[in-house]
């Protein structure tokens, strides 16, 4: 749904619920259109008023003398249904329905909601809302909302799924300069959603930068196809509210207790390119950058400043966030030493010292900006009693619009001394912040968005042609007839054979003579587990048994491992001991899924064994984001595990390339099976050559 010119360019608006009192949201919405200079026909429509603004008032919908293309519904929500279907039988193509009262208050509403968005599939309209705000578009311009306001033009578009941040933004936006092209209240998102939203704008010419409020995704695979390909022309900054974990699943297994919800949304905006702000002030100050500034070519920064200590905490930032510190060529640091004075420093940070004035300013900023080994520059302002704050502000202008290529922010460090000075740098699309941490963390966003735009695109993990998916279907299909959701260790370990994952080979003994004929079949030494469906964590219940190397020790083992299980848990069903071969040492991997309800199999990988859950070393991704080996690495590479694997102290390193095809056709499975809903192994073992699954989880869905 990109072309949405209906509801931003409509041809003609009709009020359904227009009132003559000021006091009403219905006369608001009338007043805002004609105030705001909307040149299409308004037709207010309230069956006990005549004139509305000097404008006719009509009586119903169906008595206007042409059809609207728009209707803006304002009426009492019993009344909402209704006149949908008048406008629907009138032939109107797009509804922003305002009135509340629908699911956000209960069964009752929700029903009401879904007989409104039936009204609109049956005449192919399309509806923003209900319970929102409205929307507008200052380029139109068209202010259809009952906003005390119309924001200045700009090109950046601000979707909001809260209509009191949408007018509490609105207001400030006055106070701060900022100009938008577009501002849309989802409200209840019964119809169009975010999604639809963030396509129109990627198509929107006098949009630049998408900005976004969201509590929820509608769709998570579209939100991920949409966004991956509107990211690639435009950026999508969100805020997304609602991080802790406390609406994650309960689950059994590690990884599902790692993956909280809000690390699904990490994921995902990651792999679709999705700058994420943590703060609203994070996601305007990126919407300024981003709407005045270029993408750099690549992260190398330089600062120039006349105080040492923010340029210290400018430093390491930039270290913090990822970016570098410049490196100047020799030609710049002799014009450095030939034109400051002695008691600068001509290196990265160059420090031009408290006594500097516009002048210094200027020729320290244009010899950075002049060399090629620097891609962005930040001028730190301290206001000292000799310094020119509107001079070097000019300066800055003027400079940065010499070097287009290459974004230039002012970090002016005071208050109402710098208040005019920062007004003009901010006026000339020049962001200017008060400290530095803002100012590096907006030009890394640049910087990520750059990187993420220059990639290609690839969705899912990759095929392999030696996989045996039917022989997995049987495995899951048995488990299903025999209404379980645990599969049993030989079941996961016979899963892994058949998708080329390499594990520790798992054989059912049912009784202790069983577990002497496998024993001697798989070659001492070997380790028994507990077989239990009922049993995630073994070891916490004594069903482990490892390292036994004769018939003796197994017999033993058997013994102990059913007496402890059996004191501890009763009534747990036991299918018998499981045995497997010992293994050589190695660096212990975990690496899981578990499905988001929104996105899908979330995939993580990083440090395991016991301590997997206290010390939570890992990383996570969409199964679909892990699409060949540079993506795992990229992954693996976020945790301390992946310094292990390196070889740590002396150790040799170990195979990640055998790692990451494990992982990679981990993924893959639980792409192929829908019906996986958590999967764990922990450990598996990383050795200088290979790697072994010791110990699977795998969780079903029941039906």
């Amino acid at each position: 749904m990109k072309n949405l010119d209906f509801l931003f360019n409509p041809s003609s608006v009709a009020i359904i619920g227009a009132s003559a009192s000021k006091q009403k949201l219905g006369y608001a919405v009338v007043d805002n259109l004609v105030k705001y200079g909307y040149k299409g026909a308004i037709f207010p429509v309230n069956p006990r008023v005549d004139q509305i603004r000097e404008l006719k008032c009509y009586p119903a919908v169906k008595d206007i003398p042409q059809t609207p293309e728009l209707g803006v519904i304002v009426v009492p929500p019993s009344a909402v249904v209704g006149v949908a279907e008048e406008c629907g039988r009138a032939g109107v193509k797009g509804l922003i329905v305002i009135t509340a009262g629908f699911k956000e208050t209960g069964s009752e509403g929700l029903k009401m909601e879904e007989e409104l968005v039936d009204i609109c599939n049956n005449y192919d309209m399309r509806m923003l809302g209900p319970n929102c705000v409205g929307l507008m578009d200052t380029h139109t311009p068209l202010n259809a909302s009952f906003a005390g306001g119309f924001p200045d033009e700009g090109n950046i578009s601000f979707i909001s799924q809260s209509g009191a941040m949408l007018v509490s933004i609105l207001d400030w936006s006055f106070q701060m300069g900022i100009g938008f092209s577009r501002f849309i209240s989802l409200g209840n998102k019964a119809d169009l959603n975010e999604i639809d939203f963030i396509q129109s704008c990627a198509a929107d010419p006098l949009t630049d930068v998408i900005l976004c409020y969201i509590e929820d995704v509608s769709d998570g695979d579209r939100f991920i196809k949409v966004c991956s390909e509107a990211a690639r022309k435009k950026p999508i900054i969100i805020l997304k509210s609602g991080t802790s974990d406390a609406g994650a699943q309960a689950a059994g297994s590690h990884t599902g207790a790692l993956a909280g919800s809000d690390r699904a949304y990490d994921a995902a905006f990651r792999q679709c390119g999705v700058l994420r702000a943590e703060t609203m002030s994070e996601l305007f100050e990126l919407g300024r950058a981003f709407s005045t500034q270029p993408i750099p070519a690549d992260s190398r920064i330089a600062l120039v400043t006349n105080a040492g200590g923010p340029a210290i905490i400018a430093t390491d930032a930039v270290e913090k966030l990822g970016l570098k510190m410049a490196r100047f060529t020799k030609k710049t640091i002799e014009n450095f030493r030939e034109n400051l004075p002695a008691e600068a420093n001509i290196y990265n940070p160059v420090d031009i010292i408290g006594d500097a004035r516009s002048d210094r300013f200027r020729f320290a900023l244009e010899a950075a900006l002049q060399d090629e080994n620097v891609d962005g520059a930040l001028v730190l302002f301290c206001p000292t009693a000799v310094a020119e704050p509107m001079e070097t502000a000019k300066a800055v202008v003027e400079l940065k619009e010499n070097f287009s290529s290459k974004p230039v922010f002012a970090v002016y460090m005071g208050g109402e001394t710098l208040a005019e000075s920062s007004a003009y740098l901010n006026d000339n699309a020049t962001p200017t912040f008060t400290f530095p941490e803002p100012s590096v963390r907006a030009m890394s966003g640049l910087v990520r968005y750059g990187d993420y735009s220059s990639r290609g695109t690839k969705i899912g993990p990759p095929q392999f042609d030696d996989l045996d998916r039917d022989a997995v279907r049987r495995i899951l299909d048995q488990v299903k007839a025999d209404r379980r959701v645990v599969l049993l260790g030989h079941e996961t370990s016979s899963i892994m054979s058949h998708y080329g994952i390499p594990a520790s080979a798992i054989k059912l003994a049912e009784t202790e003579d069983d577990a002497v004929r496998i024993s001697e079949e798989v070659g001492y030494p070997v380790a028994m587990k507990i077989s239990s469906p009922s049993i995630m964590h073994k070891t916490d219940v004594g069903g482990v048994e490892l390292g036994l190397h004769n018939e003796k020790e197994v017999r033993r083992a058997f013994r102990r491992i059913l007496d402890k299980v059996r004191y501890f848990l009763p009534d747990a069903p036991i299918y018998g001991v499981e045995v497997q071969d010992m293994v050589d040492e190695g660096v212990e991997i975990i690496v899981g899924m578990s499905r988001d309800i929104q996105f899908g199999p979330l995939v993580v990988a990083g440090l395991g064994g016991i301590y997997v859950n206290l010390i939570e070393d890992v990383a996570f991704r969409l199964a679909s984001a892990l699409t060949g080996p540079e993506a795992f690495e990229e992954m693996i590479a976020e945790t301390k595990a992946y310094t292990l694997l390196k070889g740590y102290r002396g150790k040799k390193p170990a195979d990640i390339e055998a790692l990451t095809g494990a992982v990679l056709r981990t993924a893959r499975l639980v792409t192929d099976f829908s019906e996986i809903a958590e999967m764990d192994i922990n450990p598996i073992r990383v050795h200088t050559r290979g790697v072994t699954a010791l110990d699977v989880k795998i969780t079903i869905e029941s039906e």
